[in-house]
């Protein structure tokens, strides 16, 4: 495993970045593959392997990556996961085990980029000579629990707060491990990435937040559907 992938994080609430630069640790990438899971098989891309060199964003993914439901994955507002690296010695502590860069099938592995409690939807970043837009927080299914062989991981993950988040790509281009990440813009209505979790997950009966989130134009549609539901 490679040094940047030890001793970081925290056990409590996720603190704030405590590095200088942001920066791409591992770019990450996989094909769907199908698995026996629970007497089935299942056809999952979350299997992510760091991959060497330069690799192109493009408006709905990375090239060398796919994603196996399209129903559910996929798409313009999901073209890229994000995941922190500060989260990775956490989660080490909580499994007993070893994860590798991608582990959580994210594209990007990062670290110094405000966790989820800071970034918010609609920031805009430059990773390598790309342009991405933060779009929504990452809900676990079932394959996250097949990834790790563990069924109470998509409730353990949900819990933790530790989503990650995704991102769409307004400008393409080409990313790298070690590349260095720039804040281009904050959104102007500062809706943290946790907020969009906390409202979904337990804060159910959270008015104002779900008023905010239904007029908040850089959520995507089918969250601000679904948040308007919610109020009706």
């Amino acid at each position: 495993m490679p040094t940047e992938l030890r001793n970081r994080g925290n056990v409590g609430q996720p603190a704030a970045p405590s590095v200088d630069v942001m920066r791409v640790v591992s770019v990450n990438v996989g094909l769907p593959r199908t698995l026996p899971w629970k007497g089935r098989e299942v056809t999952t891309g979350i299997f992510k392997t760091p991959v060497d060199g330069r690799v192109r964003i493009r408006r709905l993914n990375l090239d060398g990556d796919r994603q196996a439901d399209l129903s559910v994955h996929g798409g313009a507002a999901k073209a890229v996961y994000a995941y922190p690296l500060e989260h990775y010695a956490w989660w080490r502590e909580q499994l007993g085990e070893e994860i590798p860069p991608g582990g959580f099938g994210e594209n990007l592995t990062v670290e110094g980029l405000p966790l989820e409690q800071e970034v918010a939807i609609g920031d805009r970043f430059r990773v390598g000579t790309a342009e991405l837009v933060v779009t929504q927080p990452r809900l676990p299914c079932y394959k996250l629990g097949l990834r790790f062989g563990r069924e109470q991981m998509v409730k353990r993950f949900l819990a933790s707060r530790r989503t990650g988040y995704y991102l769409a790509v307004e400008v393409e281009g080409d990313v790298e491990a070690g590349d260095r990440v720039e804040i281009l813009s904050r959104h102007p209505a500062g809706m943290p990435v946790a907020e969009v979790v906390r409202v979904f997950a337990t804060d159910r009966d959270d008015v104002a937040t779900i008023e905010r989130l239904v007029a908040l134009d850089a959520l995507p549609d089918d969250w601000r559907a679904y948040f308007a539901k919610k109020l009706s």
